[in-house]
């Protein structure tokens, strides 16, 4: 049960950060043409897959010593 739930957390966080990433889109109609590289923060979705990354490593180890 643990796993499906885990599974739907991934999913709707994953979908939820391509949600942001289309509106982060320039609108279709035009408008300024950027002059350069733009800087691209690393913020919002790179702190959501560590602390994923973090929370399924502590959950391993879990399971880990409860199995040996």
């Amino acid at each position: 049960m643990r796993t499906k739930q885990l599974l739907f957390l991934s999913l709707l966080l994953l979908a939820g950060a391509r949600l942001q990433q289309a509106r982060a889109q320039a609108p279709a109609d035009g408008g300024p043409a950027p002059a350069g590289p733009t800087a691209t923060p690393l913020d919002g979705g790179a702190s959501l897959l560590l602390a994923s990354g973090v929370a399924y490593g502590l959950r391993r180890l879990r399971q880990q010593r409860r199995a040996g």
